[in-house]
């Protein structure tokens, strides 16, 4: 059977529809109005919002040159990361673009004293009534309500700029961005009512050929720190580099990481570590409410996995303000970007910041305007100059939606057409970050449950370091497979994978079984900080940017998935197959393995 395709053929495509070059998004911007979401009302003339504006960073390709050489294994500068203040030199505007659109803000009332700086200057922040911002960008604003979920946004369709500016600037948000930044989690089951616990039941112990290593049969009905450590061979590894080595967890949305919860998980199923806890940092005012009955899943399954797996790691979560977005029947000061922009601005100030750091929120890709998508990409394209690796989970709903029923599906594009194409999710799409899916069962398959993210970007094209892989695999596609449904030149994810269902943790005292790409990125991730860990023992650098390393030097150290597929938009999916695929990329880590290629 060819490869990419597997049990089942994959089925004719849906439509044909020519694929639209990759092209820089213009200004003026103009959206249509996204699939799902209402204009409810008029938006509060006297609300204040908080704008950005994003100059354009004109070295940014030198930028990426350094991120390449230092991120290329077998680069005469592989590991020489650059600092932050190099890197701010390097991302820094024109003084012409300084000097105009101070001109402009200057013209609307605004002075220096009104306006916040990143270290930079490539980022200007400022918080102005709604009146004023439509006067500024030449539109109007309104509250818009999402059906299904009822949340609000302040946002608008479309904006504009004076001509001479056009050059100056690159995005201006809060304005076309109607994202709804979730987890990618999906729902908690009881442990005691486990519909799983029967399949260990006369199991024998699983041996992995490769490794040597015994998995427990109860990993297949239930994952824990050990059955990870089991199935990614880090058995017996002992972190020796804590004094140099750190790890993050990006928490968003008031989802509160419980430390009474992570000295329960610690009890249950890592004694050593009972005792141990994390750094709180709090970003834009984000709070971490230690009442155990506001423990939240999506928190605790990441730091008790994530921690667990890279104890004693020095270890630290991120609580970023931004719930809910706007309240139009609140006295809401402030209507805020979205969080993770908020904590990029935080984490890009910072001097040390954790070298591997795990995030299992995302959008749809379509839902981010490409200038805005762009922009939060080049922040995490300077994180990896700097020597940081950045996990995000790769979504749950295979090729958009985790439906395989067309008559049901829901994958319309939100450009006015409304015509069915894969949906890709963001970040995992940009091409800087290491993009996880998820895996399940020993041995290992491409998850079920739901279907693990994966596709092509729309927005990004295909980076240099995946060519010869995603070639191989599109070019063993059945000819005219899902012919229009997605870009085959842009970028493809996931990058790896990892279990993803069925983690035990603890939320409120009590032991839940938890599942999504929102696991796999932690578990991953506490993989990275362990290999981030040896070779510092070694006196060598952080791993930085892992992508490059991966899908070159270091793609013998993964376990290939090629069992499963992705389902979505009325569709199988792609396939896992031999090889790199878009559901479990180049598959699971074998750590001692990837130690001993990259150490």
């Amino acid at each position: 059977m060819p490869q990419g395709t597997s049990r089942a053929e994959v089925p004719t495509p849906l439509l044909n529809v020519d694929f639209l070059p990759e092209l820089g998004p213009p200004l003026p911007e103009f959206v249509s109005p996204p699939r799902g979401w209402v204009q409810h009302s008029a938006a509060p003339k006297d609300h204040n919002i908080e704008l950005r504006i994003g100059l354009p960073q004109p070295n940014f390709p030198t930028l990426e040159k350094h991120l390449y050489e230092v991120s290329d294994p077998f680069h005469e500068r592989y590991g020489a990361h650059l600092s932050k203040a190099e890197v701010d030199e390097l991302i820094a505007p024109h003084e012409e673009s300084l000097n105009r659109v101070d001109e402009w803000l200057a013209k609307h009332g605004i002075t220096e004293d009104d306006i916040v700086r990143s270290p930079a200057k490539d980022w200007i922040s400022l918080k102005v009534p709604v009146s004023l911002a439509e006067k500024m960008l030449d539109t109007t604003y309104h509250v818009w309500k999402h059906v299904a979920s009822g949340d609000y946004l302040l946002r608008t369709t479309s904006y504009s700029l004076p001509a001479d500016l056009h050059e100056h600037v690159d995005v201006v948000q809060p304005t076309t961005m109607f994202g709804r930044f979730k987890g990618m989690k999906s729902t908690l089951v009881f442990k005691e009512e486990a519909p799983a616990a029967n399949l260990a039941e006369n199991l024998p112990p699983f041996v992995n050929a490769d490794t040597g290593v015994t998995v427990n049969a109860s990993c297949n009905a239930t994952i824990t720190i050990g059955c990870l450590d089991q199935l990614y061979n880090a058995v017996g590894y002992v972190p020796q580099a804590t004094n140099k080595n750190q790890i993050g967890i990006t928490g968003y949305l008031e989802q509160f990481a419980n430390n009474q919860d992570l000295q329960t998980f610690f009890a249950d199923q890592l004694p050593e570590a009972v005792g141990s806890s994390f750094k709180f940092i709090s970003v834009n005012g984000g709070i971490n409410d230690q009442n155990l009955s506001l423990a939240g899943d999506e928190a605790n399954l990441d730091v008790q996995f994530a921690f667990g797996l890279s104890h004693p790691t020095p270890a630290t979560f991120y609580s970023t303000a931004g719930r809910p977005p706007f309240t139009p029947d609140a006295n809401t000061p402030t209507d805020t970007n979205e969080p993770y922009t908020d904590w990029l601005d935080f984490i890009l100030k910072q001097e040390n910041p954790p070298l591997a750091i795990s995030t299992s929120y995302g959008d749809d890709e379509q839902t981010v305007p490409e200038s805005f998508a762009r922009r939060a990409c080049a922040g995490f394209a300077q994180l990896g100059a700097r020597g940081v690796s950045l996990m995000f989970s790769s979504g749950d709903g295979g090729v958009g939606d985790g439906d395989a029923n067309p008559a049901t599906q829901t994958c319309q594009t939100n450009d006015g057409r409304n015509v069915t194409r894969f949906i890709p999710g963001f970040p995992a799409s940009c091409p800087f970050v290491t993009a996880v899916g998820g895996t399940a069962g020993v041995p290992e398959a491409a998850v079920s449950r739901f279907f693990s993210g994966g596709g092509f970007s729309n927005y990004f094209k295909r980076p240099a370091y995946q060519d010869k892989v995603v070639q191989a695999y599109l070019n063993a596609l059945p000819k005219g497979t899902y012919s229009g449904l997605f870009n085959p030149a842009g970028r493809a994810f996931p990058d790896v994978a990892a279990q993803g269902d069925r983690f035990r943790i603890f939320v409120g005292g009590q032991a839940f079984l938890i599942g999504g790409t929102s696991a796999s990125s932690p578990a991953f991730t506490g993989i990275v900080a362990l290999l981030n860990d040896a070779r510092l023992a070694k006196g060598q650098s952080p791993l930085g940017f892992l992508n490059p390393l991966l899908y070159s030097k270091a793609a013998s150290g993964f376990n290939d998935i090629t069992i499963g597929h992705n389902a979505g938009c009325g569709t199988p999916g792609f396939n896992a197959t031999k090889g790199w695929d878009p559901v479990t990329g180049l598959g699971t880590p074998n750590f001692f393995k990837l130690k001993d290629l990259v150490t």
